[in-house]
């Protein structure tokens, strides 16, 4: 099924009712105390903190093309406090206490957005949700059990998390064949351009200027260099995430993964009906090339995926236009978890990129020799990890020793990907993999296939 729009950066443009037109570019040369690379999640809120801290402080935003341009203004609208990263990685350099203490500081950026949205008067069509992860096969089922006790072994809060037979979780959404699942609560559901057009303004009124259309060639020690002039300061964070890999300099650093998705067109009560999902839940699923899904304000359902996982060198989309195929991969995946909506149109498709580090684990940092700051690898959990993230950064740029300065995520470094054409081989291999043992635990694999291990081993996910 075709979609009615493709690209024109995401759908939650086109709720907005337009692309926003572009603030004005850098007028030259100028000076700076902190110079952020990057409008997204990660530089506004890095900004938004910095101001609030120090309103004296000279800040600068540097953005290629607007603010929320990227997926910040494009992803699937979970604000859920997540902590999908492998906890064993962090225990290697940190303790069981700084880990579990990373954890509840993530979740707690659900609180924290919201205490934010509601002071600035930002209205992003938040609601808070229950996050429900689906099992329609054994094999999932057994993940899905190991991954509400992971959480609830790691978490301040083991309530949060829970296990749902199949009556309770159809009851929550009438899935296809579900045969359990698990539910985190205390998160949230969004409209993240909402969000991030409401951030950038918020960061303006505290005296930060934004400038774009502005095009990053060079950063180095005390300098932003682009295609407008330069910026002098001495700190410069570089908030570039699924788009760092276009920095000269930065082309391993970081994987830019795809990501896409469809939104249907309003559903009528009678639908919602047959489908349930009463409770607006965040919805995933537990195959390994999962899903992720909404309900929206408007009564529509996102859905999204991988689709075609990584286009080679890290290029990226154009204006978040997506392949056909992936199109639909992800309207097959949502007519068989929800095979009520098979009717429905496709109105709008679109996709974007998003960071991963070569192990899979999101960090954050200052090098407090040459005053460059970085964050970002979310590996889709920037909605809440951002947030996070710019508090993070302002601790460290003011130099000040908090609780958050020493979680077990900063200044953590690994080693870059490998070049081309091995790091493209090994991505598309793993998500092939992940589509075969998929297939083979639909099939009827009780437990979850030997092939999916044999994926992450080869990108150590």
């Amino acid at each position: 099924m075709q979609a009615k729009r493709n690209g024109d950066i995401s759908f939650w443009y086109a709720d907005l009712g337009a692309v926003p037109a572009p603030r004005q570019p850098l007028p030259g040369n100028i000076e700076a105390d902190v110079a952020i690379v990057g409008a997204g999640y990660t530089g506004l809120w890095t900004a938004y903190y910095l101001k609030k801290a120090r309103p004296s402080l000279r800040v600068a935003v540097i953005e290629r093309q607007f603010a929320g341009f990227g997926a910040s203004g494009r992803n699937g609208g979970w604000l859920s406090g997540g902590f999908s990263w492998s906890r064993e990685k962090y225990l290697k350099t940190s303790s069981r206490q700084g880990v579990m203490a990373m954890q509840k500081a993530m979740a707690g950026c659900v609180d924290e957005v919201i205490r934010v949205a509601t002071a600035e008067g930002i209205d992003a069509d938040i609601r808070r949700v229950d996050n429900l992860t689906v099992a329609t096969n054994l094999a999932q089922l057994e993940r899905a059990r190991e991954e509400c006790e992971t959480i609830r072994s790691w978490d301040v809060d083991p309530g949060r998390a829970e296990m749902l037979d199949a009556a309770a979780t159809r009851a929550r959404i009438n899935v296809r064949n579900v045969m359990g699942g698990f539910v985190v609560h205390g998160q949230a559901r969004v409209q993240p351009a909402k969000l991030v057009r409401g951030l950038a303004a918020a960061v303006e009124r505290l005296g930060v200027p934004i400038y774009e259309q502005t095009t990053v060639t060079a950063i180095a020690k005390g300098s932003v260099t682009t295609d407008r002039g330069a910026v002098q300061a001495e700190t410069i964070i570089r908030a570039t995430e699924g788009f760092t890999a276009g920095i000269p300099g930065e082309e391993r650093t970081w994987l830019a993964l795809n990501s896409a998705q469809i939104v249907t067109e309003p559903l009528s009560a009678e639908l919602w009906r047959e489908i349930g999902w009463d409770g607006h839940e965040l919805l995933g699923n537990a195959a390994h090339a999962y899903c992720y899904a909404q309900r929206t304000r408007e009564g529509r359902i996102t859905m999204g995926g991988r689709g075609v996982p990584y286009r080679y060198g890290s290029r990226t989309d154009v204006n978040g236009q997506t392949q056909q195929a992936t199109i639909d991969q992800l309207h097959a995946i949502l007519s068989n978890l929800l095979p009520q909506t098979a009717g429905c149109r496709i109105e709008h498709a679109w996709c974007g990129v998003l960071g991963v580090p070569r192990d899979w684990c999101t960090t954050v940092g200052l090098d407090p020799r040459t005053r460059i700051g970085w964050a970002g690898g979310y590996v889709g959990l920037g909605v809440s990890s951002s947030n996070l993230s710019g508090r993070t950064l302002a601790d460290l740029i003011l130099g000040q020793d908090t609780d958050l300065a020493r979680l077990p995520w900063v200044n953590r470094t690994v080693r870059r990907w490998e070049p081309e054409p091995f790091r493209w081989l090994g991505v598309h291999a793993m998500y092939q993999l992940y589509s075969i043992a998929d297939r083979r635990e639909a099939a009827g694999l009780k437990q979850t296939s030997k092939l999916a291990a044999l994926a992450d081993r080869i990108t150590g996910h």
